[in-house]
């Protein structure tokens, strides 16, 4: 099976003070143990970088980069599925969704993945199955 891994999780398993630290390091552990095909997009090695650089300091980004992603295949967005998030953004017209958010549905439905590792209630919203 292939769960997606979403930047909200990649945060809480670097940040031991973040509220949801405990859970997200259990869920990484037994995804990780278990095999499972672990899937992300190049949206969310920018973004999740750029926001551990800023909250955690470059300890986190060379933690991140070599210890967390080799676990993490990664599918790279094209022109395509760039210019479809944009669309998707616009048409939904909502200022917490972001282009990120957006990118990754339209990743997750292309590549059929149901079931993501994420903290976020935008992916429970477009019918996602949330880990943990």
């Amino acid at each position: 099976m292939s769960i997606f891994v979403d930047t909200s999780a990649l945060l809480a398993i670097l940040d031991a003070g973040d509220s949801n630290h405990p859970p997200a390091k259990a869920a990484w552990e037994r995804l990780v143990s278990q095999k499972d095909a672990l899937v992300s997009t190049n949206y969310i090695l920018v973004e999740t970088s750029a926001l551990v650089q800023h909250r955690l300091g470059m300890a986190a980004v060379r933690t991140l980069h070599e210890d967390i992603l080799p676990l993490i295949s990664i599918e790279w967005m094209d022109a395509q599925g760039h210019y479809t998030s944009v669309s998707a953004l616009i048409v939904a017209g909502r200022k917490e969704l972001s282009l990120v958010d957006c990118a990754t549905f339209e990743a997750m439905r292309r590549l059929g993945i149901s079931s993501v590792f994420a903290f976020d209630r935008h992916f429970r919203e477009q019918g996602f199955e949330l880990i943990p």
